[in-house]
C-alpha cells in the first residue's frame, strides 16, 4: 500500500518519536479513577510475570498503606532501600534516585507518579525522577490517579469541591508507551473501602465522608475512561500513519469543513459547529493554499480569518498546501480518520457543469467510504462580501507566448530548406514548453493555438491559407495540438508541484533547525536568545519574547532596536497571556495594532507572549507564514517548559 507524504510537523514528530524510542526507556502507566481500584496490585502482578521470565526488575518505591496483600506480592522481588530524609524534626523516607541509577535495572516499579518528594532531594516531584530514569534508558512501571493530571485540574476541582495540589504535566502521558486503565465500578470500590482493603479503618472513615462518594467516583471514572479513549485514538492514528493506511476506520465521529477565502465559508463553519455539537464530535476546518501565482494576499488573509472563526468555535484548524485541492482534502481526512466532510456547493449553470466539475463533485468522487454533506442553495445576501481584489492577468506570459512562437516561426521560415517538417514541429513543441514553464495555462493554450496556426499557414500544403483538405495533414495538426497541450499541462503541474515541495522543504528545515538549536540550549534566557533572532530572520519581522515574572510580563529577548512597550502594547500582551488567545494584527481582537501577539502555551498554562511586528504586514498572513509561526511558537513553549521542569 503506498505511503502518504508527511507534513513538516508530522515528519518532525516522527523523527523525534523514533529517536525517543531508541534512547529512552519504556513507560507504562496504570491509570485509575481513584485510590483502591487495583492499580498497584495489577502493576506488581505484571512485574512478577516479567520477573519469572528472567527480566531484571527492582521495586523502586511502593506505597502499601498497610495493606498486607500488597506486601505479600513483593516478597520475591528486589526492593531498593529508601533514602532517609530529615524534615522539620521528622524522619521521612523517599525514593533513592542515585541508587537506582547506579543499580541500572531493566525495569523499575514506581508507585504514585504524582507524589511530591521531601525537600532537599534532586527533584520536587516523583514524575521528574521517572523522567530521569527514562532518559537513562530504564523501563518504568508506575501508577496514576486521573485527578492528578494537570489539564484536568479545574474539572476535578469542580467535582470534588477542592483543589488537587499534587499534579503531573500532560506531556508525561504523551511519553507513555502504554496506558492501562484499571477500572472498578463505584459500588465495588466503596465495598473494598469498607472492608479495609484501600486504607486502614481510620483513614477509610475520613475518605468516605469526603472523597469516596458515589457521585464523585462516577465522575472521576468517566474522566479516566475519556483519557484512556483519547490515548487509544492517538495510537490508532499513529498506527494508520505508520502503515500508510488510507481508508477510514470509523471508530469515532469526526467532521471536516472545507474553508475558502469567500465570505460564504462562515455559514459552512457555523453549520458544522452545530452538527459537531449535536453529535458530540471532534471537528476540523481546513484551507488549501494552492501555489498559484495569481492568488492575492487579501484573498489568503480572508481565508485565515475564516479559520480564526472556526478556531473560536472549537475547531482544529489546518492549512494545507498542494496543487490538487480535492486530493489534499481527502488525504487530510484519511490521515485524521475523518468520517464526514462538509462542503458548500453553489448552484451553477448546466454548461459550466458540462465543461468542468466543481470542487464538491471532485470530493464526492474521491471520498470513498467518507460521508459528504453538501450545503447547497443561496447564501445570505445581506452579508456583503469583502471587496475582491481585481485579478491581475499575467500579460507578460501572453506577450511572451506571442513573441516565442513568432521567433520560432521566423527560424523555421528562414531555415525551412534545411529542416524537415518534423523538426519544425519539434521547435514549436519546445516553444510551447518554454511558455508553459511560466505557469500560466492561458498563455500555454495561446502558444499552442498560435503554433498550430503558424505551422499550418506557413509550412503545410497548400501554403499561406487555412483550408484543410488533406486528411493526413489535418490529423497531424490535431496530434500536434494534443501533444502541445499534454506538454503544457505537465510542465505547469511540475512547476507548481516544485513550488509546493520547496515550501514544504523550507518549512521542514526551519522547524528542524529551530528544534535542533533549542535542544542543544539550556536556560530560559538562552533559549529565547536563540529562538527570537532566528524567528526574526525567518519571518522578516521584529520579534520580542515576554515571560510572566513577579505578577507582570517582562521582556527577556528582542530582535529589534525598540525593547520598550507602551501601555497599549502591555495591555494587549497581558490580555493574550491571561486568555491564551492571539490578538493584534490580523486577528479579530485589536486588529489595528501594528504587531501580532501570540501566547506561549505550555501543557499546564500560558507562560509568556511572543510579539511579532512584521516589516511587511500582509506577508505575515500568508498560510505558510502563519503555519510556520504557530509551529515555532509551540516548539519554543515546549522547550521552556521542559527546561523549567529540569531545573525543579
Amino acid at each position: 500500500m503506498p505511503k502518504q507524504r508527511l507534513s513538516p510537523e508530522e515528519f518532525l514528530n516522527r523523527v523525534h518519536e523514533e529517536e525517543r524510542h531508541q534512547l529512552q526507556g519504556k513507560l507504562k502507566i496504570y491509570l485509575g479513577a481513584a485510590p483502591g481500584v487495583g492499580k498497584t496490585y495489577a502493576m506488581i502482578e505484571e512485574a512478577r510475570t516479567k520477573f519469572s521470565q528472567g527480566v531484571d526488575i527492582v521495586v523502586g518505591i511502593i506505597e502499601t498503606h498497610g495493606r498486607h496483600d500488597i506486601e505479600a506480592l513483593l516478597t520475591d522481588l528486589e526492593i531498593m532501600p529508601r533514602q532517609p530524609i530529615e524534615y522539620r524534626g521528622q524522619k521521612l523516607t523517599e525514593f533513592d534516585l542515585d541508587a537506582a541509577l547506579k543499580r541500572n535495572p531493566t525495569l523499575i516499579l514506581m508507585d504514585e507518579m504524582a507524589h511530591t518528594n521531601a525537600p532537599g532531594l534532586r527533584h520536587d516531584k516523583r514524575w521528574q525522577d521517572i523522567k530521569e530514569l527514562l532518559d537513562r534508558g530504564i523501563d518504568v512501571y508506575t501508577t496514576l490517579n486521573v485527578q492528578h493530571i494537570e489539564s484536568l485540574n479545574d474539572a476535578v476541582a469542580q467535582i470534588l469541591h477542592t483543589q488537587i495540589k499534587e499534579t503531573m504535566p500532560d506531556f508525561m502521558l504523551e511519553l507513555a508507551d502504554t496506558i492501562e486503565l484499571i477500572d472498578l465500578p463505584p459500588e465495588d470500590l466503596l465495598k473494598r473501602l469498607q472492608e479495609g482493603k484501600v486504607y486502614i479503618p481510620e483513614q477509610a472513615a475520613l475518605a468516605t465522608d469526603h472523597f469516596f462518594r458515589k457521585g464523585n467516583l462516577s465522575a472521576l471514572r468517566e474522566l479516566a475512561l475519556r483519557v484512556t479513549a483519547e490515548r487509544v485514538e492517538a495510537q490508532v492514528l499513529l498506527y494508520r500513519q505508520n502503515l500508510g493506511i488510507k481508508h477510514v476506520w470509523p471508530t469515532k465521529v469526526k467532521l471536516l469543513v472545507c474553508v475558502s477565502a469567500r465570505y460564504r465559508s462562515a455559514k459552512l463553519i457555523r453549520t458544522t459547529r452545530r452538527m459537531a455539537s449535536r453529535l458530540k464530535a471532534e471537528w476540523f476546518a481546513v484551507y488549501v493554499d494552492t501555489p498559484e501565482l495569481k492568488v492575492s494576499d487579501e484573498r489568503r488573509n480572508s481565508a485565515i480569518q475564516n479559520l480564526h472563526l472556526a478556531e473560536r468555535l472549537g475547531a482544529i484548524t489546518a492549512i494545507l498546501t498542494g496543487v490538487n485541492v480535492s486530493k489534499e482534502i481527502i488525504d487530510f481526512a484519511r490521515r485524521r480518520n475523518v468520517t464526514s466532510i462538509v462542503i458548500g456547493k453553489k448552484t451553477r449553470s448546466h454548461w459550466r457543469d458540462f465543461f468542468s466539475r466543481s470542487l464538491a463533485d471532485n470530493i464526492i468522487r474521491q471520498s470513498g467510504e467518507i460521508d459528504v454533506y453538501l450545503i447547497t442553495g443561496e447564501f445570505d445576501d445581506s452579508i456583503k462580501p469583502p471587496s475582491p481584489q481585481t485579478k491581475r492577468i499575467a500579460w507578460r506570459a501572453y506577450v511572451a507566448a506571442l513573441i516565442t512562437v513568432s521567433i520560432i516561426t521566423a527560424i523555421n521560415y528562414f531555415f525551412h530548406a534545411f529542416l524537415h517538417t518534423s523538426s519544425m514541429a519539434m521547435l514549436y513543441l519546445i516553444g510551447v514548453a518554454m511558455v508553459a514553464s511560466l505557469g500560466e495555462f492561458g498563455a500555454a493554450l495561446l502558444a499552442s493555438l498560435f503554433s498550430i496556426a503558424s505551422f499550418r499557414f506557413c509550412f503545410t500544403l497548400p501554403y499561406y491559407c487555412f483550408s484543410m483538405t488533406d486528411i493526413s495533414s489535418n490529423l497531424n495538426l490535431i496530434l500536434l495540438f494534443l501533444l502541445t497541450q499534454i506538454i503544457s499541462y505537465f510542465a505547469i503541474i511540475s512547476r507548481r508541484q516544485a513550488r509546493v515541495m520547496n515550501l514544504a522543504e523550507k518549512h521542514t528545515n526551519a522547524l528542524y533547525n529551530l528544534s535542533r538549536q533549542l535542544a542543544s540550549t539550556r536556560g530560559v534566557d538562552n533559549l529565547l536568545t536563540t529562538a527570537v533572532p532566528y524567528l526574526a530572520t525567518l519571518l522578516d519581522s521584529d520579534v520580542m519574547a515576554l515571560l510572566y515574572e513577579n505578577h507582570s510580563l517582562v521582556v527577556h529577548a528582542k530582535s529589534g532596536p525598540n525593547g520598550v512597550l507602551n501601555d497599549k502594547d502591555k495591555s494587549i500582551a497581558q490580555w493574550v497571556y491571561d486568555l491564551g488567545q492571539r490578538a493584534g494584527l490580523g486577528t479579530d481582537t485589536l486588529p489595528l495594532s501594528d504587531a501580532l501577539y501570540v501566547p506561549l502555551l505550555a501543557s499546564r498554562k500560558s507562560i509568556g507572549v511572543l510579539r511579532v511586528c512584521p516589516n511587511q504586514p500582509l506577508r505575515l498572513f500568508t498560510p505558510e507564514q502563519m503555519q510556520l509561526l504557530e509551529s515555532s511558537v509551540n516548539q519554543i513553549a515546549l522547550a521552556i517548559e521542559v527546561d523549567k521542569s529540569h531545573i525543579k
